[in-house]
């Protein structure tokens, strides 16, 4: 019979589907070096954050074919290392989801009521009725950054209440805020202007490290309440500290702290500051909730069924892996790259073109490589190759896919067009050479050729000569050296929009793009990363 380890306590219903399919061990008390002797004895085995199985753990993995974790990460496990052994890893993402958007709202009732203040003055012997007056939540204005899945179920919850709810995230369709009857702000200043709360649901990347800081305060109302149930580093520490000194901030509810565990921070010293330990998750539903999860998951992948969380790369045909692998890198980094070049306050669409020979083929993973590549870091959930269609799906953005199998010019054409605001960004590359190293064809409406290098720079500019020469010097100022460069011209026409685009050593700092485009003739410019 197919036997499973539960190594940690992953919770009584998670167990109890399990019984109903394996022989079943349960144990959560090991010794060092014990778990990676007995690991080889068992066809899957169910974690949550204590055990690590690392390369060498799994090397004596036996017949193991499932990991699941119960929990959102997995870093606690060498997913590169269980792939190569053809071991499925799968975790449970949605397990505190709904926790999270609850603790959020929690703290927010908390700040209108001044809940935890009036608990501890009166169990210090006070009674101190009126110093706690709060404010009613009905007719507030909840402002949302980043409205993913948590955020979405925290704009549920707060319409409920008759708040009036206002989201940004340029990374959500349209539709999806029509949807749930939520007001579409087209830039996070929109929110800052109309918000009485203001709550942030980002990933933590470095575009979005110190989100809320001196300048996003600034813009705020006077006497906001802000609550980060997120990350910690979305907001700076001391602007917000300033900001309640001067009054501009009314309170503030932290469940999440830059460095932990904290137990001493300036901001603890507040009376209008709400604090808990790193709770958004911690509750015992979400417990079973992920134990259960990451339970359906091992129990899929060792009867035949459907993983739907699995973190590996989806099973794909030899044949077809031989054809797509290479093409892969240049799917994500066009996805990057349209997403990137795109204009518009929300994504409603990705559509995914291809050409060629590549067209005849599964081509699944070039798929999911253009969403990888379009939504990383964009998202709260950490994206794989399973779980990205149906973050898109969530987020309100379609994705359409079509195929010929004749490509002009070239063997094979991936075309990737991403539909903001109504407009449409295309770009279109190809890969070159026994080495398969990807190619830009077009962007911007221009066409070209050249090979992507992991920083790129583009300009939008009126076609008239030296304006090439004019990049090269503003680089050379900033130390950024080029290494190659190309331009797409409109044929035919003069004095028209033309594009340039140029590979760098390193990324191009953004005051440097600034500056070039505030020189007579460029109209625009970019600096994108590529992985």
């Amino acid at each position: 019979m197919t036997r499973v380890l539960v190594a940690e306590d992953i919770g009584a219903p998670g167990i109890g589907l399990l019984r109903e399919h394996f022989d079943v061990t349960v144990k959560t008390d090991w010794a060092d070096g014990e778990l990676a002797r007995e690991l080889g004895r068992y066809d899957g085995v169910l974690i949550r954050s204590a055990s690590k199985l690392t390369a060498a753990v799994l090397e004596n993995a036996g017949a193991l074919k499932a990991i699941g974790r119960a929990g959102v990460g997995v870093d606690n496990v060498d997913v590169p290392a269980a792939t190569r052994r053809g071991i499925i890893v799968a975790n449970a993402p949605a397990s505190n989801v709904v926790t999270a958007a609850e603790h959020t709202v929690a703290l927010l009732l908390a700040l209108a009521r001044n809940i935890p203040q009036a608990h501890a003055s009166l169990t210090a012997g006070r009674w101190e009725r009126s110093r706690f007056s709060g404010v009613e939540v009905m007719d507030k204005t909840l402002g949302i950054i980043g409205f993913g899945r948590i955020g979405q179920l925290v704009a549920q919850r707060a319409l409920s209440f008759g708040m009036r709810v206002v989201a940004f995230d340029p990374f959500v369709g349209a539709d999806r805020y029509a949807q749930m009857g939520v007001e579409h702000a087209e830039t996070s200043d929109d929110v800052y202007a109309v918000a009485d709360f203001i709550t942030v649901h980002l990933p933590k990347t470095p575009q979005t490290e110190g989100w809320l800081d001196a300048e996003a305060f600034a813009k705020m109302k006077d006497g906001v309440r802000v609550l980060n149930v997120a990350r910690g580093g979305l907001i700076v520490d001391e602007d917000l500290q300033a900001a309640l000194d001067s009054g501009k901030v009314g309170g503030a509810a932290l469940d999440v702290f830059r460095s932990e565990p904290i137990t001493d921070h300036p901001l603890f010293a507040y009376p209008q500051v709400v604090v808990t330990p790193h709770l958004g998750a911690s509750t015992a539903e979400a417990t079973d909730r992920a134990g259960h999860q990451a339970a359906e998951q091992v129990v899929a992948a060792l009867t035949g069924g459907t993983v739907t969380t699995a973190v590996n790369v989806p099973v794909v045909a030899a044949e077809d892996r031989e054809v797509l692998g290479p093409f892969e890198p240049l799917a994500r980094r066009l996805g990057t790259l349209a997403m990137a070049l795109a204009e518009g306050s929300s994504v409603d669409r990705i559509e995914v073109e291809y050409l060629g020979r590549i067209a005849e083929h599964d081509t699944r993973p070039l798929g999911v490589a253009v969403l990888l590549g379009a939504l990383d870091g964009k998202t709260e959930e950490q994206l794989n190759a399973v779980n990205a269609p149906g973050v898109a799906e969530q987020r309100g953005i379609t994705v359409v896919e079509s195929r010929r199998t004749s490509a002009r010019d070239f063997a094979d054409l991936l075309r990737v067009t991403v539909v903001a605001g109504g407009q449409a960004t295309r770009v279109v590359g190809t890969i070159v050479g026994r080495a398969a190293r990807p190619h830009l064809l077009e962007a911007w409406g221009q066409r070209f050729n050249l090979q992507l290098e992991p920083h790129v720079a583009l300009f939008r500019y009126r076609d008239q000569p030296g304006m090439v020469g004019r990049v090269g010097t503003a680089f050379g100022e900033a130390g950024v050296n080029i290494e190659s460069a190309a331009v797409g011209h409109a044929d035919g026409e003069n004095g028209v929009s033309a594009v340039m685009v140029v590979t760098t050593d390193r990324p191009v700092p953004q005051e440097v793009l600034d500056a070039i485009v505030e020189e007579d003739g460029f109209t625009d410019a970019r600096s994108v990363s590529l992985r």
